[in-house]
């Protein structure tokens, strides 16, 4: 019997037990014990990675067991993995750690708590991705919302409980059509399991595009696309650092992976009759994404808003239906999770020294933090796609998907444009990208130099904890920008199993 991806799920719940028995005082034990946890969780992760065959195209490592069986439904415990979620899984267990050593001195009130909601949110994301039954997923999905609702709403900014709360009703309200679709589906294919209902398909194309819309509202607003991102901005601002990387790293990615593992297989025909609406609404993202990242003020802001943009480029791959957009839009999921995770981490680094994201106040950071500025400057040249670093892989076969599409995918209206126009996304990401290093390293030193002084210390560089924090992602910005092929072969079989599916010309 093997339960390798049950434990790898609920692995987390060891450290949540040990948490809940410990003292209020303790809280670098808490916090080692957490940290502990999630190294052991990425280490199942690892376990279940050498398990699995990068060349079979079909879930793995499957465990199926019945688990509510009453008037004649049958919902079961379906968990399973392909090259389309277990590249998601270990960027999960690969920045939780990372997300909880960058608590160590940022959170000091309500440690277990904090640790506890943590590990919770780890449980949700990791069965999100795992889930192959619809009832089960539904349960993951909406669990996820209840630790990050807390880590926002206790520990975050001034304007925590408002940002918390729109976080939820939006991602709540996507979530009810979906779980009408789920219902109707059951109802009519007897099953909630994921594979026997694409494999059974026949779904009447009227229906389908109803469906499809059901789940794509849910997915959407995670995602978010424009015009449902309003919650992110505000989410991100408020987050406490560690809570930002794995919104912007993992959480995110919940929707994109939502259009991947649902929408495509389970309504093919409907999906082909949306990819030019969504290719155009992905576009929007992309273009109003960097300007309004540019209008910002506040460093957090803009990044923030600079997560709408990358991820309109994920869609835009996803809904080229070809193996080059399907394979590149998942690769740029991995890219954002690490490049924007990095560039929170780094801004919650020094918002710790001097308590204010206020571009204004900065200015000549780099002769007084180089090592800081050095990092800075690689994890900002990676989310803006320089050539040799991890975004330019995922940017670049996305746009060649795109572009591509109507020769070996969907051939719609305005696809290339869509692409020409995307690309002018990557320029103005380098616009606002180096715009906020120039205002925050180079030129005169900024008021906040002073300002700083007045406390009675310096504004200091990275300690060795902070570097061992950022530094892994370092490693894995320049392996995918320098040798993707791994990654892309990990996800290749499964990626034409699915473009497969599509009923293309």
């Amino acid at each position: 019997m093997n339960l390798s991806l049950t434990l790898l799920t609920f692995s987390p719940l060891i450290g949540i037990l040990v948490l809940l028995f410990m003292s209020g005082n303790n809280r670098n034990t808490m916090r080692w014990t957490a940290l502990i946890t999630s190294l052991v969780t990425f280490g199942v992760s690892i376990l279940v990675f050498t398990m699995f065959n990068a060349s079979n195209p079909d879930l793995q490592l499957v465990e199926k067991y019945n688990w509510i069986t009453v008037a004649g439904w049958n919902i079961q415990y379906h968990l399973g993995v392909d090259g389309l979620s277990i590249l998601l899984i270990l960027l999960t267990t690969f920045l939780t750690p990372i997300s909880i050593l960058s608590t160590w001195t940022a959170v000091e009130e309500r440690v277990k708590e904090y640790m506890i909601f943590f590990l919770l949110l780890e449980i949700g994301m990791n069965g999100v991705f795992l889930a192959q039954d619809l009832f089960l997923f539904y349960i993951f999905w909406e669990f996820t919302l209840v630790p990050m609702y807390f880590i926002i709403g206790i520990w975050g900014g001034p304007r925590r409980i408002y940002a918390a709360i729109k976080f939820f009703l939006y991602t709540m309200a996507g979530s009810i059509l979906m779980l009408l679709a789920i219902l109707w589906l059951g109802v009519n294919g007897g099953t909630f399991s994921l594979p026997e209902l694409i494999a059974q398909g026949g779904i009447p194309s009227n229906i389908q595009w109803w469906l499809f819309l059901a789940f794509a509202a849910a997915f959407a607003i995670k995602v978010p696309m424009w015009p449902l991102h309003s919650w992110l901005p505000d989410a991100h601002v408020e987050a406490p650092t560690a809570g930002s990387v794995i919104l912007a790293g993992v959480l995110l990615k919940l929707g994109t992976y939502g259009f991947v593992r649902f929408n495509l297989p389970l309504f093919p025909e409907a999906a082909v009759r949306a990819a030019p609406w969504i290719a155009l609404l992905a576009t929007i993202g992309i273009i109003y994404g960097a300007a309004v990242s540019y209008a910002q003020a506040d460093i957090k802001k803009l990044v923030a808003y600079s997560s709408v943009s990358h991820l309109g480029f994920v869609m835009l791959g996803l809904f080229a239906l070809n193996p080059e957009g399907i394979a590149g839009a998942i690769l740029q999921m991995i890219n954002h999770g690490i490049s924007t995770g990095a560039l929170f981490l780094l801004v919650g680094m020094i918002y710790e020294q001097t308590h204010t994201r206020e571009f204004k106040v900065y200015g000549g950071l780099w002769k007084i933090t180089p090592v800081f500025g050095t990092i800075f400057l690689i994890v900002a040249l990676s989310s803006m796609g320089l050539p040799g670093l991890n975004g330019f892989v995922g940017e670049f076969t996305i746009l060649l998907g795109a572009w591509g599409a109507g020769q070996n995918g969907v051939f719609y209206w305005g696809n290339v444009w869509f692409a020409a126009i995307s690309a002018l996304g990557v320029i103005m990401a380098a616009v606002y990208i180096l715009y906020m290093f120039q205002k925050m390293f180079l030129g005169p030193q900024g008021e906040i130099v002073d300002e700083v002084k007045k406390h009675g210390h310096a504004i200091r560089d990275l300690n060795w904890r902070e570097i061992v924090t950022v530094v892994p992602l370092l490693i894995f910005i320049f392996w995918i920008g320098l040798y993707p092929a791994p990654f892309f072969d990990i996800m290749a079989p499964a990626v034409d199993k699915l473009v497969a599916m599509m009923p293309l010309p």
